[in-house]
């Protein structure tokens, strides 16, 4: 049976008890009822928070992009001035976010964006960092100059979503020294392309 909750933040338990769950089933298929069960509270317990699951599954995504875009940025932090590390810093802080967090990771990507306000869409997001990153390098003449900084940054963010997508599906290993390869990998094949020199 539910208890009353007494102790620590409600918000904090029911969003990693929905983190849980979807970790559980692999889908966002559970009533705020059932999350209250899992939460350990009343049933009415949600509401207090969350209108609905909708507002619920707001909350993860915004918190999984606050969360991606400081790793984004405290790796900028470390990567210096070169901006060919930069970018491939941005890339790393991705891929280890994604398999560190993997269901949170696939959460964050559950439903279509939204407007200027979505934290994956709004400034001081790991995009718009990206983007920053990648302008900054076109400014330094490392990157090509007839695609616009936002272009790259798409392209960018295609491959290495690509890649951590397949590592956090179990499709290819993710151990530490194949994250480091396939870094390597997406960062010469990024800005070096493929085509036969």
């Amino acid at each position: 049976m539910p208890r009353a909750y007494h102790h620590g933040n409600l918000r904090r338990t029911l969003l990693d008890a929905a983190v849980a769950l979807f970790a559980e089933r692999g889908a966002f298929d559970f009533t705020l009822r059932e999350l209250a069960r899992a939460a350990g509270v009343t049933h009415n317990a949600p509401y207090r928070h969350f209108a609905g699951k909708a507002e619920l599954l707001e909350a993860l995504r915004s918190e999984g992009f606050v969360a991606l875009a400081a790793a984004a940025q405290a790796s900028l932090s470390a990567a210096g001035d070169d901006p060919r590390k930069r970018v491939r810093a941005l890339g790393d802080a991705y891929l280890r976010f994604a398999i560190d967090e993997p269901h949170r990771f696939r959460l964050m990507l559950h439903n279509p964006l939204g407007n200027a306000d979505d934290p994956v869409v709004g400034q001081g997001n790991a995009l718009s960092i990206l983007k920053d990153t990648l302008e900054e390098a076109r400014r330094a003449g490392v990157v090509r100059q007839d695609l616009s900084a936002r272009e790259l940054a798409l392209a960018a963010w295609a491959l290495v979503h690509g890649l951590s997508s397949l590592m956090v599906a179990g499709q290819i290993p993710a151990d530490d020294a194949r994250v480091r390869r396939y870094g390597k990998l997406l960062e010469t094949t990024f800005f070096e392309g493929i085509a036969r020199r």
